[in-house]
Formats: structure tokens, sequence, C-alpha cells
């Protein structure tokens, strides 16, 4: 456990030193686990009156309950243990994709209650889709006992205009996704956010797996359907001025030479290495992905290949993810590059470890890279981890 400052809200007024303490009573109960009183009183330098006040003010305010009990070895009583109410609130993630919506209900301290996920058929009329995904959102809360939802996000692909925190248009996506978005936040009234997927999925990665010196500044690049990054440069988030950062399948990369427009980045770096692009190269190789060319038909030829020792596949495969992070990083220099998606996580350490020897042919910067450690829904995770913040903050701000 970390210490913090031995006197929080010195100086200030005898209320907001409460309010003061109360919150980082809080964060430590929120970061580190379930507390004693001691520990509270060792971490937060507070004297025991002051401590025994704060346990009861945040009991009677609802924030927090007995969840144990500590020290059964030693003589006397028992010390009780002092968790967060995790049912105080509950938050929904969703990952809205082009062929499928998929929803996960947590508590106030992020923990999974239910998850579910529903696909959508090419072809279905928009409004159908818009309705299905709110009974697959309302009914996965009332099933886990969670019908009055605090928080809602959204992970989605696109650009996310940061004026109105809504998807800019674009002929590529559905617009149906807009729509779903705008219709939960009129019925459901409560806070709904959004956010572009492989930002949620970078989020995801610095909460649950990133570690040590380096793990604030990475960048995450995301493989699947098609390509994009969630950029974290010392511990934030960077969306950029349009919300476009990390939109790197419109790098003008190709095979060919041709380019991608604006509407369009079929010709950049997402025809490169997206679905298609690898199922592609796959069959060009022997390789049999079958006959389709999404997300997880590129990432079973990419399971097989790695299984196979599909050397020649494998090696094309690296050196055209190779090329496109080399034009991040030339820019960026993160040092650290996390490979996500169907198709980074399919490829797993062998994938990541050609990508890195390619790209130590292009670029003179020292980059490692790797597969990312969250497995089965880092998006969704990430829109949990983001709403449960949000719900956080607000039912935190409650403390008497």
């Amino acid at each position: 456990m970390t210490a913090t400052s031995a006197h929080p809200g010195r100086g200030a007024s005898p209320r907001t030193a409460r309010a003061i303490n109360d919150r980082l009573a809080l964060r430590l109960l929120q970061e580190e686990g379930p507390l004693t009183a001691g520990q509270l009183k060792e971490l937060t330098g507070m004297s025991r009156p002051s401590v025994a006040d704060l346990v009861e003010r945040l009991q009677d305010s609802g924030l927090i309950e007995v969840v144990g009990e500590a020290g059964a070895a030693r003589r006397g009583p028992n010390a009780r243990v002092y968790g967060i109410v995790a049912d105080r609130a509950y938050v929904a993630g969703l990952d809205v994709r082009i062929e499928s919506i998929g929803v996960e209900i947590a508590d106030l301290l992020g923990r999974t209650v239910a998850r579910a996920e529903r696909p959508v058929a090419a072809g279905t009329d928009p409004e159908r889709i818009v309705e299905d995904g709110i009974a697959l959102l309302t009914g996965t809360a009332r099933t886990a006992g969670a019908a009055a939802l605090h928080t809602v996000v959204f992970g989605a692909p696109g650009l996310i205009d940061p004026g109105t925190g809504r998807l800019s248009p674009s002929g590529a996506l559905p617009a149906w996704h807009a729509d779903f978005v705008d219709e939960v936040r009129r019925r459901l009234g409560v806070p709904v956010l959004l956010e572009n997927e492989a930002n949620l999925a970078a989020v995801a990665e610095q909460r649950v797996a990133a570690a040590g010196p380096d793990g604030d500044t990475f960048v995450l690049l995301w493989i699947g359907s098609g390509v994009g990054a969630g950029v974290m440069l010392d511990g934030r988030l960077r969306r950029g001025v349009s919300g476009g950062a990390g939109e790197v399948g419109f790098l003008p990369i190709s095979p060919d030479g041709a380019l991608p427009s604006a509407e369009d980045c079929d010709k950049g770096y997402h025809g490169l290495v997206g679905s298609r692009g690898v199922c592609a190269l796959a069959r060009a190789h022997g390789l049999s992905p079958g006959s389709g060319a999404d997300a997880e038909s590129a990432a079973s030829a990419v399971r097989a290949a790695v299984a196979g020792g599909a050397d020649a596949f494998l090696t094309e495969l690296a050196e055209r993810i190779a090329v496109g992070a080399a034009a991040i990083c030339a820019v960026l220099d993160p040092g650290r590059v996390v490979l996500a998606g169907e198709v980074g996580e399919a490829g797993g350490d062998v994938l990541a470890e050609r990508v890195g020897a390619a790209f130590a042919r292009l670029s003179p910067l020292r980059t490692s890279f790797h597969v990312t450690a969250v497995k089965g829904g880092p998006i969704l995770r990430g829109a949990v981890i983001t709403a449960m913040d949000a719900a956080q903050q607000d039912v935190f701000a409650t403390a008497p």
C-alpha cells in the first residue's frame, strides 16, 4: 500500500477538512481494496478519533460497509474491515460494432455482474437494430439486478466530435450507431458517454495491464475488422482537436501506392492490415481463412499460421504492421506499442516479436512491442472503467 500525505486537509475549515479526508479514504478503499480503521489511520496519517468519525460518517451515508474481519491470529477482538458499497450504483459499457452489439453491466467497483451480445445481421432495418440494442441493454441490466443504471459508456468506431460528443458522419460506418446512442440518452435519462473503441481499449490496457515506469505512455494498435490506435501519453488519453488522434487507418500506406480519401480508408493502412487485407494475404500464402473477410476470419487465419509455423505469411503480415507502427512512432515516439484487436491478440507474442524485428529494420527508435494483456473484450472493459470513474466521481461527491 502507498503512503499518503501525513496531514490531509491541514489549514482547511473543519467541514472542508472532513470532505477532503472522506474523499481520500474512499480513494484508498477504491485503489487498495477493503481496509481496517488502523490501516486507514496509517495511510492517511489521521488520528484514531478522526478515522473513527470518518468511518462512521461514510457508513451513515451508505458509501462504505463492514465486509469482513482481520486479525484472527492476534489477541483481543478482530478488527473490522471496511469496503465501498459496490451495489450503491451500477454502470454499463457497450461495444457497438458494425456486426454486433456487446453489453457489460458492472457495479461501482467495476466488477462485472452480467454480459451479453447480440449479432447484427446485414440488411437489418436500422430502427429495429436500435430497438433490439436498447432491449439488450435494459434486459441485461434487469437480469443482473441493476435496473437503474448510473452511467452508460459506448465504444464505437469512428470519430467522436469533442464539441458535440456525437459520432462524426462517415460514409463507411452505419448511421444507426449515432441513433442508438441518442435514443439511449433520451430513454434512460442518465449520463451517456461516447468514446472511440480503440481509445477504450487503451484505457483498459493502462488500468488493468500497464505497469512499470513506462506504463503510462504507449500506443495501442488495434487490428481487427479495421485498424485504429489509442494514444496514451503521460497517463492521459489523447483524442486530438477533432477527435481523430489514432485514426491510423487513413495513413497513406498501401502496397501499390494508392491513396485513401477523406471518406474511404480502404486504400490506406486500413486496407493493408484490416481484416480484408489480412484474409487476402492469407489466401495468397496458401492459408484458408474461409469464405469470410471479417475480423474473426482474419484472426482464425493468424492463429492457424502461428500454430502451423507459416513463417512467410507471418513475416509479411509483421512487415505490413511495422510500416504503420514506424509512421506512428516517428511522430509520437511512445517507446511501447501494444498489439490488440482480434488479429493482434491472435498473433500473440509470436507476431509481436516479428513486428518488433521488422520495426527495428525501419526505425532507429527504441520501441518494444507487446500483445495486449487485456483478454476477452478490452473495449467493454475500457467502457466499464470509464463509466465507473464517472459514477464514482458523482457518488463519492455525496460524502458528508
